[in-house]
């Protein structure tokens, strides 16, 4: 006994069509998703970086969430889910550090412009 059948012709347009609209659906939260990546780097040559521990708990305490803190090289880099919570962190980061650190925001990880500002 057989419960299923083959799919009708006059139905595979429409199957399609669901098929592509539940793809569009399940994409679309991800590519509409920016991440907003604060990058600190040291302004003279040879200086230590923060703690990274010590940023993510301080910035924590402020209730600033962050997606993760990564070491790159000369500089930190800090993934926050959205942007408000990067200009949070960024006026943290302005009273937390001390003079010599440059905080880069940029607006996606994959944007190359970014707007800099210097700790003083």
């Amino acid at each position: 006994m057989k419960i299923y059948g083959p799919v009708p012709r006059r139905m595979l347009p429409w199957l399609a069509i669901a098929t592509l609209l539940l793809l569009a659906i399940c994409l679309t939260p991800t590519l509409l998703r920016h991440e907003t990546v604060v990058q600190i780097r040291v302004s003279h040559a040879g200086g230590p970086l923060p703690d990274g521990f010590y940023l993510y708990q301080q910035l924590t305490a402020q209730g600033i969430r962050i997606k993760s803190i990564t070491p790159s090289g000369d500089a930190l880099i800090i993934h926050f889910e959205n942007e408000e919570q990067s200009l949070a962190a960024q006026k943290v980061l302005r009273r937390l550090l001390p003079d010599g650190f440059v905080v880069a925001r940029h607006l996606d990880s994959a944007s190359a412009a970014s707007a800099t500002l210097n700790i003083s």
